[in-house]
């Protein structure tokens, strides 16, 4: 635990680790000694924390111990699956990784080392990504007889595109640290070592929003983004004006016209 760090208070599986940093919540995947492959406990122990993650929390931080973030599926438990507990399965996932994409706080999750299938789709479910320069991405389902089930169909073509995806499942192709933040696998690219005080600082900032901002943002963003233009422009002006109208909203407001908070600056 780092210095300044508190128990958060949720009872996890070893596989993962938790604890906090004033309003940010700090979640760890310990499986170094898999490269922190996800198992069905490990994925359940993320449910777990973003289902009770507490209400005064601000915003999340998602790392991986070790020397890679995640290699993805630990294939050991599919290798006598059937259909039903293979639908049953990617149910698990997606309901666990649903919990990050529309929970209760943002996530920035740091990326360093393999970010491989359930990996990259896990990574895909938070809102900021910070990549280190060691970090490369891979969906190798394709030579594994095998095909995402952790919501990677919805969430990477939205990120990288279908054409993308397609040649990463079906030739293997890696792409590095760079490419991904060109094709924007990661917003922010740091370098090793990094990654981790990035994306405290990030997070640390991302709580100090007004929280009905940061709702809007996380909950009506994304659904506006995928209705017909002029639906679109409904829900945008009905959350504009309920986001605007909070008293926490007015107070900020009013600092900025007095000049007592701080203006956006290049950093």
């Amino acid at each position: 635990m780092n210095s300044g760090a508190r128990d958060i208070g949720l009872l996890l599986p070893p596989s993962l680790g938790a604890e906090r940093q004033g309003p940010v919540a700090i979640l760890r995947l310990k499986r170094a000694h898999k490269r922190n492959a996800l198992d069905d406990e490990t994925v359940r122990g993320i449910e777990t924390f973003f289902t009770a993650l507490p209400d005064d929390v601000g915003a999340v931080l998602l790392a991986g111990d070790g020397e890679h973030f995640s290699s993805g599926l630990d294939l050991n438990e599919i290798e006598e699956r059937g259909v039903t507990e293979g639908i049953a399965h990617s149910g698990l996932w997606h309901r666990a990784f649903d919990k990050i994409q529309f929970g209760k706080a943002p996530v920035v999750v740091v990326l360093h080392g393999a970010v491989v299938g359930g990996g990259l789709e896990l990574a895909a479910a938070a809102h900021v990504r910070v990549a280190e320069r060691s970090t490369y991405y891979a969906l190798p389902e394709g030579s594994r007889g095998i095909y995402v089930g952790g919501g990677g169909s919805v969430r990477l073509p939205r990120l990288i595109g279908v054409a993308r995806m397609m040649d990463m499942m079906l030739t293997g192709r890696t792409y590095s640290a760079e490419e991904g933040q060109a094709m924007g696998l990661s917003t922010y690219l740091v370098e090793p070592g990094k990654g981790f005080a990035k994306g405290l600082e990030l997070a640390t900032r991302i709580a100090g929003n007004a929280p009905l901002t940061n709702f809007a943002v996380m909950q009506a963003l994304p659904r506006i983004a995928e209705m017909a233009p002029a639906s679109g422009y409904v829900v945008e002006a009905l959350m504009s004006a309920i986001a605007q109208a909070d008293p926490e909203a007015k107070q900020r407001l009013k600092a900025f016209l007095e000049k007592r908070a701080p203006k956006a600056t290049q950093t």
